[in-house]
């Protein structure tokens, strides 16, 4: 008898055991692969001239970068896209595909007029046979230095969690050394090491932190200044993933998105829920 409710006793731990393990494993993804349009979303900094905070060193006139990027085209044409969309306002699409049937027509010389948008996006569209650009951008002017001003400023105190803001500014992997020493060394990689590591989840997320999110930590009194403007970043992404909208597609097509890598990181967020577009990773073009 004794055996008999010591056996029941071990069995009871141990379905108990593999139930909170189960628990604890992560819930798989519903796949509707045969429905769902695929996307790659790939993240860029910007070649060219940008007013973002955070710029990237990069001569996209020299032989080695135009190499390099010709490489990266060659990759990321594998996805085989049927539509490309860029990071320019759409009212310019006629502009836009002027100057891609250009290249198109003389396909020797990368287009650098339009930064990564025209380099690798034109390139991938010539190598995949596309026919037509897409812009999506929208644009809607908001301060992202705010936080920093206000912890600069000696007349203003951050009255929120400066502790918090603070440690987002200087130490945003804090908790995850390797992708600390990578982003240390980043000035040091090649272009495609540096496509790599901005594309990378962990980055991506990153890169929502440092561009909005982090702001929803500051603000002066009662004041909500870093919300204000971390929701018109939100608001921008929003219009976006809106413009992709609008065009016409169907579960055939196959979509490329050359963006920015913090809309980027928005557009894998809003796409994540979607019943209409399934990511492909885009690290495995990358190769």
């Amino acid at each position: 008898m004794k055996q008999t409710l010591l056996l029941l006793c071990i069995l009871f731990i141990s379905c108990n055991t593999e139930n909170k393990q189960d628990e604890l494993k992560p819930e798989k993804p519903t796949e509707q692969k045969n429905d769902k349009i695929k996307v790659l979303n790939f993240g860029t900094f910007h070649f060219g001239y940008t007013p973002d905070a955070n710029k990237t060193e990069f001569d996209e006139h020299s032989e080695k970068a135009q190499k390099e990027i010709r490489e990266i085209s060659k990759m990321l044409a594998q996805f085989k896209p049927t539509i490309i969309c860029i990071e320019n306002l759409p009212k310019f699409n006629t502009e836009i595909n002027k100057a891609y049937q250009d290249f198109l027509d003389n396909p020797s010389t990368l287009n650098t007029n339009y930064g990564e948008s025209s380099m690798i996006g034109f390139d991938v569209g010539r190598l995949s046979g596309v026919k037509k650009i897409y812009g999506i951008d929208n644009h809607m002017g908001y301060n992202y230095s705010v936080g920093d001003f206000i912890e600069n400023s000696p007349e203003y105190t951050n009255s929120i969690d400066s502790k918090t803001y603070l440690q987002l500014t200087n130490e945003p992997f804090k908790d995850y050394p390797e992708m600390a020493k990578r982003e240390k060394n980043y000035d040091k990689l090649s272009l495609l090491e540096k496509l790599k590591l901005i594309n990378e989840p962990l980055h991506l997320d990153y890169s929502i932190n440092t561009n909005a999110d982090k702001l929803l930590y500051v603000g002066i009194e009662d004041g909500f200044e870093g919300a204000d403007n971390a929701a018109i970043f939100y608001h921008r992404n929003m219009k976006i993933y809106s413009n992709l909208n609008r065009i016409p597609m169907t579960k055939n097509d196959r979509v490329f998105i050359i963006m920015g890598t913090a809309h980027t990181a928005f557009l894998r967020e809003f796409m994540r829920r979607s019943p209409k577009f399934e990511m492909v990773n885009t690290l495995e073009y990358l190769k």
